[in-house]
């Protein structure tokens, strides 16, 4: 099984501000469903919530430490290497949020499907710092602000060494 992570950071690796995403680039969306569509997503409780229901066309897994929590079309877990071990048999999931699931995911972590978002953003939540001599950058595509997407980006794939 590969382990993705898909994340869309900014300049100073925020990802997001009071569980809401800090920025709207329709194409990043755009990208984030391409990837994961028809696939298995696992996100924490927070993330679940600020979407306000499961990801359709995907099987959604939720890590929350509430054991009873429960919500519709979803498989609920109480940590990643639960999540990970009821996806086993997938040949790849991704994971979407947040920055405490990255945090404790990203030593399982194969793949990183990355938007840098070309701005800072005032955050309470943050990616892990990227060490350049774990992962490589196996693909970049640039992009410059439009009149549908408010600031530049690049949409980055990077794989562990």
């Amino acid at each position: 099984m590969i382990v993705s992570a898909v994340v869309a950071i900014a300049e100073n690796n925020a990802i997001g501000k009071d569980n809401q995403l800090l920025w709207h680039i329709p194409a990043d969306l755009k990208h984030f469903k391409k990837i994961t569509n028809g696939g298995t997503v696992i996100m924490g409780r927070k993330t679940y919530e600020s979407i306000g229901r499961a990801l359709p066309n995907r099987r959604n897994i939720v890590i929350s430490r509430n054991p009873s929590f429960q919500a519709e079309n979803i498989e609920p877990v109480c940590g990643i290497q639960e999540a990970l071990a009821l996806a086993a048999s997938e040949e790849e999931v991704f994971i979407i949020g947040g920055a405490q699931i990255y945090k404790d995911s990203l030593k399982f972590t194969d793949r990183i499907y990355l938007t840098r978002v070309h701005q800072a953003y005032p955050a309470d939540s943050f990616f892990p710092e990227i060490d350049p001599d774990l992962w490589l950058e196996s693909a970049v595509e640039e992009h410059s602000s439009d009149e549908k997407n408010p600031v530049g980006y690049t949409f980055s794939t990077l794989t562990r060494r």
